[in-house]
């Protein structure tokens, strides 16, 4: 099972430390933030002990592709009522994607956006150009668009969305996808029917193409459209069906990666990936 969980990027060690972090939690995959997801502030990347953390990360044997960097939520690359909102966004995620280059990862899951009230097709034509313009002087590192749960304005809730958005890039071969448990059930996707989904996925995007799962349990109900993690077991989607997730078979390359609230101020991580590698659910936070 490759399993792990958004790890914090902090001072003294930085992407050394989120290493070690993730390591702690007995987990074989990674997801950081390069800084703090809702300002543009970043730290050098050779503040970050790259070369110490890719040792340890090689010692463990987790190759670039479990570690996963999530773009800031501030890029919004649907806007078109604000063009240095925009303009922002593209200028923001060329940086992201260097610095992803730099610590050595591959892929950069991203939120598409929100329209703004602009309406779905302009929102997602601004999306297709705003990806073209970041993308220009890359070719190695993925974009992958992360299923949304539809709150408000946002795009991507459904798969379709997505499906647009990479097929009418000048890059569609570096356009990936990141499935988030919690949204698509928000978002009205009838997940318990998993394989019927996972079908679907397949034949509007292509199973082929998704990179990453954020496998995160929802306080909603189906169809809220909400967006509120819960921890495993105690939400809507249930223990069972986010193991059913973590060990499907036709998901086993693909990297699940926890988005979990924490639990009196502590992670919940190394007790959520020990019951999602046995298999056997503990009412932790109620003792």
């Amino acid at each position: 099972m490759i399993i792990g969980s958004h790890v914090s990027l902090s001072s003294p060690d930085y992407f050394l430390g989120s290493v070690k972090e993730a390591l702690s939690y007995n987990a074989n995959a990674l997801m950081i933030y390069t800084g703090a997801p809702q300002n543009t502030f970043r730290k050098s990347t050779s503040d970050f002990k790259i070369s110490e953390a890719k040792m340890l990360l090689s010692e463990a044997e987790i190759p670039a592709q479990h570690i996963i960097v999530h773009a800031p939520y501030i890029i919004n690359l649907a806007n078109t009522l604000k063009p240095e909102t925009f303009d922002l966004a593209v200028d923001f995620l060329k940086k992201e994607i260097d610095r992803t280059r730099q610590i050595g990862a591959k892929i950069i899951v991203l939120h598409p956006g929100s329209h703004v009230n602009a309406g779905e097709d302009i929102g997602l034509n601004r999306i297709v150009e705003g990806l073209n313009l970041a993308l220009a002087d890359n070719d190695d590192i993925e974009i992958a668009l992360e299923t949304m749960a539809g709150k408000g304005s946002e795009l991507g809730y459904r798969f379709e969305h997505l499906a647009y958005i990479k097929e009418a890039v000048d890059k569609p071969h570096l356009i990936k996808v990141c499935m988030d448990t919690c949204h698509m059930s928000d978002a009205g996707y009838d997940v318990f029917r998993f394989n019927d989904l996972l079908d679907e996925f397949d034949k509007i995007i292509g199973l082929q193409h998704l990179r990453v799962i954020h496998l995160n349990d929802s306080k909603n109900e189906p169809g809220a459209k909400k967006d509120r993690h819960a921890n495993l077991g105690y939400g809507q989607l249930g223990f069972d069906f986010l193991h059913m997730v973590a060990s499907h078979p036709r998901l086993a390359s693909i990297p699940k990666i926890l988005e979990t609230p924490y639990v009196d101020d502590l992670p919940p991580y190394g007790v959520e990936i020990e019951m999602l590698r046995s298999g056997v659910f503990t009412d932790w936070i109620s003792q």
